[in-house]
């Protein structure tokens, strides 16, 4: 523990020289709201939630689990709703404290309007008592044609009681009579509702034996909670929700979204740290440097190298405090453009004193481990050393840091090149993403080396046709390696993570694209614009005539489950379910081994990456979870290449289809026949399009080139930060020569002259930070490439690695030559004083 004596001492020498720790307290403070922001998406990920509409009066919601349980992890959401048994709505009727229990289940709807298209969800009309939807005009549906819409959906459609409206559910159009419109207190505002008489409802499902949730009324006297408790302790299946936690069972996405803030916030906030800790060191390594002569001064007078570091230390917790606190409330705003861009309407945060204690706590080790790190040779040093050292730069790097920089640039090296090559499935990427790290790591240790290289290859040619100011730009960047490679660290890792992150999209990106075009051997594919297809629609495509193959595909995403080690993991995988007659005629998935002429009944076939992830081959079995959580163990008959492009597990269809919310195809590939001929035989269903390989190819991506916004919004937030930090850093280090470009002033040279050797010397240090940064994220994006595609060559779009090189540039010279211009102003003789 520090005294309160050292602490007033810290808070002296920084009200002294605020100029120094100006550059340090920056880096803590943006680094505190990045933290705090990932701090309240977690919590907000555990206690936040939506408030329910549908179920606003049932006292209790049971639903299925919709999440494998994992112990001491963040527990994986299945992709599609897992269901109930109908008879399970009896037995909850029969627990003591029921007064009633009212199923519901949801079909997927496309109303037609004059406008086009709407979405909505079709249930049961005994579910409307859940709302409770209460009808304003007409009466509740009594037969199979009949239907009910709420109030905002009949607005939007135009239609009232008595009128006729089309309603497509998968492929089937069908007229219906509006029977009644029904309102809601307060209105549904994320899903538009309509009814069915229940007969009808269970049947549009396809299963008319399960339901989708059990809405519970409570007896008069009965306690919500209790109850909930009561059900849970009799059906071990289930999944009981009270007060807010009720719109988790009536919105799937919900679930989804708790889990990826859980799992990005974790993820994030973990390589922000260690990203503030290296800016931070860099930064404060800066500081000083340029206080080795009052360093030197105190060790001259007799103070310890135990002393001289308390002092740092002290200082290091005072400034990280104040920024780290300071932190907390532009942490807070940040959080809410997180959330936009990864929760579902309506979520909102969670905040509480616990994150911000926890981002203020990481902030300040952080800041305490890079203070430390950066006064760790300055204290150890003698006076006259210090002294020499402040004047002059030492030539040599101390051997603990020249050896662990030489060791880590063969680890990265290995680590983006080889290891690809032997790793199996997954590991294969992660470890080339992982080997940018390493790299950086590597420069901010070798940073004088490298850069006083670069300078030597670099200087002469950048600075040919201006002898004066170019010589003297170049000897100032030998001479002062160490301070120019503790501002440049960050410039540096910026071009290298953000060249990491975006190229690493972009090849994952352009490889799943290829795979998917390359993989399409069919004429022509059916598509719909409503929920999906029905799956009866592959068997009439079948007898047009001319066809010669119809494969129907289903799209899902299943749960693995894989020893690993002494534990065992899950992972979510893109699944899809296709028939296996002529497949070969309609898709192509690259197989390795095996036949996919074999995918019939319990078999599966993976691609390359998931088979080496899940250690399985030709004749094991798996264990998954399909789309609902339902377990199957089937036997592996197939590995293929084309995972990117078509998912990494390929089913049966039927296996998957009985195990999909809408039970609905996601396409229907043809081969043969005629355009027009299959245009006529789906003339009468409106929803259905037909479109040739080629322009459903680009349709689709056109439909991957965006990437996500949370993805965006972090890629955002990672190199914003590093941009603070690269001009926070060239500032200070280009301020605190103002001594230098004094004498420069007294010894005859002008100002412009001054100004121009600043230019060159900025030109040299951008275009090494340049080349040193592209040279450390290419191994990264190189061993990608290899991880997923097995070639050497990634996805790298110019435009944007220009961009990239732009904003480098415009920030190394905008934060050095109006720093040089501020610190140019004082009179030259009282700046040497």
């Amino acid at each position: 523990m520090m005294s309160r004596r050292a602490l007033a001492l810290a808070w002296s020498t920084i009200r002294g020289r605020k100029g120094g720790f100006v550059a340090a307290f920056v880096a803590v403070l943006f680094g505190s709201a990045v933290i705090t922001a990932c701090g309240i998406l977690l919590e907000s990920s555990q206690r936040s939630s939506v408030p329910t509409e549908r179920y606003r009066a049932a006292d209790v919601v049971v639903s299925a689990p919709q999440a494998l349980p994992i112990a001491d992890d963040v527990d994986p959401r299945f992709a599609e709703r897992a269901t109930l048994p109908a008879g399970r709505v009896a037995e909850i009727a029969r627990v003591p404290g029921v007064r009633a229990a009212i199923p519901d289940v949801s079909v997927a709807i496309s109303l037609s309007t004059g406008d086009g298209e709407v979405a909505a969800l079709g249930h049961g009309w005994e579910s409307a008592a859940l709302g409770p939807f209460t009808t304003s005009a007409g009466q509740p549906p009594a037969g199979p044609g009949e239907v009910v819409l709420d109030a905002a959906l009949a607005r939007q459609a135009g239609v009232t009681a008595g009128e006729q409206v089309r309603l497509t559910v998968g492929s089937t159009t069908s007229a219906y009579r509006v029977s009644g419109i029904a309102e809601l207190p307060g209105g549904p505002a994320r899903q538009s509702a309509l009814f069915f008489t229940d007969d009808r409802a269970r049947e549009l499902t396809g299963q008319p034996g399960r339901v989708d949730t059990i809405g519970v009324l409570a007896a008069p006297g009965a306690d919500a909670g209790e109850l909930a408790e009561s059900i849970a302790a009799r059906f071990s299946d289930v999944a009981v929700h009270t007060g807010e936690a009720r719109s988790e069972a009536e919105f799937l996405d919900i679930g989804g979204a708790r889990s990826f803030l859980s799992e990005l916030s974790l993820a994030f906030g973990a390589s922000m740290v260690l990203v503030i800790m290296v800016v931070v060191a860099s930064t404060l390594a800066l500081t000083v440097r340029q206080r080795l002569r009052e360093l030197a001064l105190l060790r001259a007078i007799g103070a310890t190298p135990k002393q001289v570091l308390g002092m740092i230390a002290a200082e290091t917790t005072v400034v990280g405090t104040l920024g780290a606190a300071l932190g907390v409330i532009p942490g807070i705003g940040l959080s809410y453009l997180f959330l936009a861009g990864v929760a579902p309407a309506g979520f909102t945060l969670s905040i509480s004193p616990l994150p911000v204690l926890v981002a203020m706590a990481l902030c300040l080790l952080a800041a305490r481990l890079g203070g430390r790190i950066a006064a760790r040779r300055a204290a150890r040093l003698r006076p006259v050393d210090a002294l020499g050292e402040a004047a002059v730069e030492p030539p040599k790097l101390g051997r603990l840091r020249l050896t662990a920089g030489l060791l880590l640039i063969p680890a990265g090296l290995v680590v983006a090149l080889v290891l690809p090559w032997r790793l199996p499935g997954d590991a294969a990427a992660e470890s080339a993403a992982f080997s940018a790290f390493l790299l950086v790591f590597a420069v901010a240790l070798l940073g004088p080396r490298l850069l006083g290289g670069a300078v030597t290859l670099l200087g002469p040619w950048l600075n040919r046709g201006s002898e004066v100011s170019g010589f003297l730009a170049t000897a100032n960047a030998h001479a002062n390696s160490r301070r120019l490679a503790a501002a440049t660290t960050p410039l540096i890792m910026g071009i290298t993570l953000a060249a990491g992150q975006l190229f690493s999209a972009t090849t994952a990106t352009a490889a799943g694209q290829d795979q998917a075009a390359q993989s399409l051997r069919a004429d022509y594919v059916v598509t719909s614009t409503a929920a999906g297809l029905s799956p009866g629609l592959a068997g009439l495509l079948g007898d047009v005539p001319g066809v010669a193959a119809v494969t129907p595909v289903v799209r899902t995403r299943t749960l693995a489950t894989f020893p690993s080690g002494d534990s065992v993991q899950t992972r979510a995988y893109a699944a899809q379910g296709v028939t296996a007659d002529r497949l070969a005629e309609t898709m192509d998935l690259g197989v390795l081994h095996g036949d996919v002429a074999g995918l019939r009944g319990d078999t599966v076939a993976l691609s390359r990456i998931a088979a080496g992830t899940l250690g399985a081959g030709l004749g094991d079995t798996v264990d998954l979870r399909l789309g609902d959580g339902t377990p199957i163990t089937p036997t592996v008959v197939a590995v293929y290449e084309r995972g990117l492009g078509l998912g990494d597990i390929t089913l049966p269809h039927e296996v998957v289809l009985e195990h999909t919310t809408e039970r609905l195809d996601f396409a229907v590939l043809v081969a043969g026949a005629d355009l027009e001929a299959l245009r006529s035989a789906l003339r009468h269903l409106p929803t259905v399009h037909v479109d040739t390989r080629d322009a459903f190819a680009a349709a689709q991506r056109d439909a991957a080139t965006g990437e996500s916004a949370a993805g965006l919004i972090l890629n955002a937030v990672l190199l914003g930060y590093l941009a603070i930090a690269v001009v926070n850093t060239l500032v200070m280090a280009t301020a605190a020569r103002f001594r230098e470009f004094a004498l420069l002033q007294l010894i005859g040279a002008t100002r412009r002259q001054v100004r121009a050797m600043m230019h060159r010397e900025t030109r040299i240090v951008v275009v090494a930070a340049v080349v040193i940064g592209t040279l450390a994220a290419i191994p990264a994006l190189v061993g990608t490439s290899i991880g997923l595609t097995r070639t050497l060559i990634p996805s790298v779009d110019p435009l944007t690695y220009l961009g990239i090189v732009a904003v480098a540039a415009l920030l190394g010279w905008a934060a050095v030559m109006t720093s040089t211009r501020i610190a140019m102003r004082a009179v030259s003789g009282d700046a040497v004083r």
